[in-house]
């Protein structure tokens, strides 16, 4: 919770404070569990080499790069949505559908990473692997807009988003290898990894609003 002074129902001392902590807190619990599942399905999407040579491995590494990329991605969701829940303040039906529409996009990414693995050098999975990233990246904004149309445009996560530019640019860049995939599909894995780099490291203005009231 990042409490406000302005906001004394908010607080975590308090009841009201207390309730909105516990619901963002199950809510949390609940992605997480989520996550770690879509994170389980896409590792038992992998295949072990046929051979016991480096050479046998070499077939098998474009599907390890896949995996690599899918987890990378997965694993930058959960962190940016960790900070996310930890900045709102309410949870309302909107922030639920929200949420649970974004857990929708990345629960696709398991079956998408086998079809990209075995197929990566053709348009078809390449161009939907791009489509659900961009669907994701979309639900993720409408999960961060419902969640300030709960708290109000002088919330933290308002105040932390501003213009969001890292997420506009995000999008385009999805959109673009969903398009340039039927090009090649190198062109939308290297966007993907871009996009991948970019989000690596949290989102650290959420961290400028962790700082308590006094």
């Amino acid at each position: 919770m990042f409490p406000d002074a302005n906001a004394p129902e908010s607080h975590s001392g308090s009841p009201a404070g207390a309730q909105a902590e516990s619901e963002t807190g199950r809510l949390e619990a609940f992605s997480d569990g989520v996550l770690a599942v879509i994170i389980t399905i896409t590792a038992l999407e992998l295949r072990a080499p046929v051979g016991g040579a480096f050479t046998d491995l070499r077939g098998r590494l474009p599907a390890l790069l896949v995996y690599i990329l899918s987890f990378v991605i997965i694993g930058i969701y959960w962190n940016n949505h960790h900070h996310l829940l930890r900045a709102a303040r309410r949870v309302t039906g909107g922030v639920m559908w929200a949420n649970l529409h974004l857990l929708f996009w990345l629960s696709l990414i398991p079956v998408l990473t086998g079809w990209v693995g075995e197929h990566y050098h053709e348009s078809a999975p390449a161009v939907t692997y791009s489509l659900v990233g961009l669907g994701a990246a979309v639900a993720f904004t409408i999960l961060t807009m419902a969640i300030i149309r709960a708290d109000g445009s002088d919330s933290p996560v308002a105040t932390a988003i501003g213009r969001d530019y890292k997420g506009r640019v995000s999008l385009l860049a999805y959109a673009a290898a969903a398009g340039l995939a039927f090009v090649s599909p190198w062109i939308a894995y290297a966007l993907f990894a871009c996009v991948a780099v970019m989000w690596f490291v949290p989102d650290r203005r959420f961290g400028r609003q962790a700082t308590p009231q006094a």
